[in-house]
């Protein structure tokens, strides 16, 4: 099979690229722009672009199918040729559909813990020794690759309810119609694409309309809106919520029908581990098997992760960047280390967080540290061409005691002063953000 990928830079799809690549595909691939480290391993395989930008040339018949990546306009060159020469087009989620349509598909969304529940499912299924494929959003330790093709029978989706492609502007997880499904939360997010959230919602019951009534869905009994979703429902529905636990020696034990000492930490992670139980579950793996297999599993990166500690500092990063997803981390990183000084810092990075109608949703988010920072850069409001806001209006949404700063060396200063106040004890500090903070090291 000879294959090409329209915009082949982005995290998914140059993991996509490499996986077919694996199978045995004749893969080729064109995008603007290729940042590391999609472009070092994609030169590893021998699959990286020898020029960037646009090609209409490489686009001609002998190819079996194009797949359109979302960074790919609607004007998009190559796209044109395509069409214009009547080739098989697909968006990367039709493509997984198209590969997982005779197996049994999984697929684990909502508005947070997607990657985490959906990390925790495959790292059972590894260390139990089930053959599965997978496509998960963030690179995991103990996988090459981000996507897996191969002839197995399950294979394991990561939903994204962002858009798919510029051809087709519908939410990823509408197009897998899987068998079994898990909804961890609904919290208003991307609002750039759903300007409301009952619009975002409607999203949800479509994606479980997909299912067929046929399927079993997992949901968050916590979550008032997938209660009412999973009662209208004409599948199968299971309820899962936290489990019972307890901490000793520093380590979280889950108490079911048997003691299991687990690595992670927060409720909501927690929370995670039992919606993905009861997913496996549904594929014949026992209670007492999941738990002994997750005992070993440490996390994602970027997911609450630990990335320095030292005799009086604890350092860890986070994706979270909607406010459900930092107040569920501030939260659970103040349970675990009840004794320290924490410092929560959150980026301001994405569309919503940038939005002034949409700050006021994350008041006391960052309420239980023992100090707040906000940082935001003014490039990027004028990059996302947005109105530019001041650390007032930023300090006022969020509430009493949050600090906002748009100077990376300020906001450094601040954490320096922080660390510098505590004395006889440790401080953790807790980075939150989708982007880097400027590249800037802030410990």
């Amino acid at each position: 099979m000879k294959v090409h990928i329209i915009a082949c830079g982005g995290a998914v799809m140059h993991n996509m690229a490499i996986a077919l690549h694996q199978m045995g595909y004749q893969v080729s691939g064109s995008d603007d722009e290729i940042f590391d480290p999609a472009l070092s391993r994609l030169k590893r395989y021998g699959l990286a672009p020898e020029t960037f930008g646009w090609f209409p040339e490489k686009i001609d018949t002998s190819l079996d199918f194009i797949i359109l990546g979302m960074h790919a306009r609607s004007d998009n060159p190559e796209l044109a040729k395509a069409k214009e020469l009547g080739l098989k087009i697909y968006s990367f989620p039709e493509y997984v559909y198209e590969h997982a349509k005779n197996k049994t598909r999984i697929v684990i969304g909502g508005s947070h813990g997607k990657t985490t529940t959906t990390a925790m499912i495959m790292h059972v299924l590894k260390v139990l020794g089930k053959d599965f494929d997978y496509l998960v959003g963030s690179q995991l330790e103990g996988f090459d690759t981000m996507v897996k093709f191969s002839e197995a029978p399950i294979m394991v989706i990561e939903g994204d309810e962002y858009l798919t492609s510029a051809l087709d502007p519908v939410p990823k997880f509408h197009k897998y119609k899987p068998q079994i499904a898990l909804l961890t939360g609904v919290a208003w997010d991307h609002i750039n694409v759903f300007p409301t959230f009952d619009n975002y919602v409607e999203q949800f019951k479509i994606f479980i309309d997909s299912m067929g009534d046929s399927g079993q869905l997992a949901y968050f009994s916590g979550d008032p809106i997938l209660v009412k979703l999973a009662s209208e429902a004409k599948l199968k529905t299971v309820a899962y919520n936290t489990p019972h636990y307890h901490i000793r020696n520093g380590k979280v034990v889950v108490s079911l029908s048997e003691r299991y000492e687990l690595e992670i930490f927060g409720e909501h992670n927690l929370q995670n581990a039992e919606g993905a139980r009861r997913v496996c579950e549904m594929i014949g793996i026992d209670e007492k098997s999941f738990y002994q297999a997750l005992g070993s599993f440490k996390g994602t990166a970027k997911r609450l992760e630990k990335v320095h500690e030292s005799a009086n500092l604890l350092v860890f990063r986070d994706f979270a960047h909607s406010p459900s997803k930092l107040k569920a981390t501030v939260e659970a990183v103040r349970s675990r280390y009840t004794g320290d000084k924490l410092i929560a810092v959150f980026e301001l990075h994405t569309f919503s967080s940038l939005n002034k109608n949409f700050l006021p949703h994350y008041q006391h988010v960052m309420a239980p540290a023992d100090h707040a920072l906000v940082y935001f850069n003014p490039h990027v409001f004028e990059l996302k061409k947005m109105e530019i806001l001041d650390s007032q209006y930023i300090e006022k949404c969020f509430g009493d005691d949050v600090e906002a700063v748009n100077d990376i060396q300020q906001l450094i200063e601040k954490i320096t002063n922080f660390r510098g106040n505590v004395s006889g004890g440790r401080c953790v500090l807790l980075l939150m953000s989708s982007g880097n903070f400027d590249n800037a090291v802030l410990w």
